[in-house]
């Protein structure tokens, strides 16, 4: 734990005030053998310095009054008189703007009531340096009270970009970890979807014909090994490697949609495959093959086997259009893979790329429609 300052901030400010009022009370002081009228006038003013920071206007009116007050009754100005230009400067500097320039006017009107009441002054040439020395005074602390409200300011605006610097942060980092848990989701549920279903098969078989359940597991191996590929590519971005040095031979393009309906027609689905969308960007291809992804692993989880399954994707000019209907003629399997969230996060890669997406009924079956803002390359 750090200690602090000695003597903190407000000390020294108390230290300050208190030399102030002494100084004035001294002055006044000189007044003793003179005149009392002097002395207690001179003591006032100094006491009320000491409001000088926490109430400046009550501090000004009440070295103001016993200024004219002292006027009116010794026709004449005094040495602790300062101690107006010390209430000046701090009504202007702790102040508002309205009552800065209050307090100018207020200095105005002293200087007049004093050319006329007071006998010293008649010399022009002293009345000027009064005159002088006010303006100075009242002009410079208002320069500083104007400079301590931008310093004020700069520091606000300075904290409020902080804090929405730490939202923009939370909110990268929730964007951040949304993608991650769809891109985990995409890869985990459709691979474990198909591998349930070929255990399944292989169990059922394993007797029987021992050669499909041999293809059964040697589905599943593959798979596993290519979602652990996937998986490890997934950490590697989340640990900021790009996907080139994680993934140097394998990138998701459209060559994976028909490795994705090859496993579903050997899990028992029937997928007819379309594809006609040359010229899209990788982000584009992640997309489509990631619906697509999606799509037949609600498909193998829902409908089953025995389904047929159409696909089809095509390529415009300014879009790339997707869909995936199935009959819903199968047959549901008994065990169900995940938490039905995968709708959802196909509707927010559509939204990614600005696209339109819908999912419902239609006939016996479903149907997934996307539509994806097309960015056209340059060739």
């Amino acid at each position: 734990m750090e200690d602090g300052p000695l003597f903190p901030a407000r000390w020294w400010w108390a230290l300050l005030d208190l030399a102030i009022a002494t100084f004035v009370a001294t002055l006044a002081f000189q007044h003793v053998p003179v005149s009392l009228t002097h002395t207690l006038i001179g003591f006032g003013m100094a006491l009320s310095l000491l409001l000088r920071r926490r109430a400046p206007l009550v501090a000004m009116a009440l070295v103001y009054g016993l200024g004219l007050l002292q006027l009116t009754l010794t026709r004449e100005l005094a040495p602790y008189d300062v101690a107006v230009l010390f209430t000046i400067a701090a009504a202007v500097t702790y102040g508002s703007v309205r009552q800065a320039y209050a307090v100018g006017a207020a200095v105005a009107a002293g200087l007049v009531f004093t050319w006329f009441v007071d006998t010293s002054t008649g010399d022009p040439l002293v009345f000027g340096l009064i005159v002088a020395l006010g303006a100075v005074v009242w002009s410079v602390s208002l320069v500083l009270r104007q400079r301590k409200d931008a310093a004020e300011l700069y520091a606000e605006r300075a904290a409020a970009a902080e804090r929405e610097r730490d939202q923009l942060v939370k909110l990268a980092a929730a964007a951040e970890r949304a993608a991650i848990a769809r891109e985990l989701h995409d890869v985990v549920a459709h691979s474990l979807a198909v591998m349930i279903v070929q255990a399944d098969g292989a169990t059922f078989v394993v007797e029987k014909d021992t050669g499909r359940a041999r293809t059964a597991l040697q589905t599943i191996a593959e798979i596993g090994r290519d979602a652990l590929g996937d998986m490890h590519r997934i950490v590697a971005v989340m640990r900021g490697d790009s996907e080139e040095d994680a993934s140097p031979t394998r990138r998701t393009g459209l060559d994976q949609l028909g490795v994705l309906a090859e496993r579903a027609r050997s899990s028992g689905v029937a997928v007819s495959l379309r594809v006609d969308a040359d010229g899209i960007d990788a982000a584009e291809e992640l997309t489509v093959v990631r619906l697509v992804q999606e799509g037949l692993t609600n498909v193998l989880r829902h409908a089953g086997a025995g389904t047929a399954v159409e696909v089809d994707v095509r390529a415009r000019d300014d879009e790339v259009e997707l869909s995936i209907t199935d009959d819903g003629a199968g047959t549901p399997g008994g065990r169900e893979v995940g938490g039905g969230n995968g709708l959802v996060g196909m509707r927010e890669r559509v939204l990614l790329h600005g696209g339109r997406f819908s999912a419902g009924p239609v006939g016996g079956g479903w149907r997934v429609h996307a539509v994806l803002a097309r960015r056209v390359l340059s060739r």
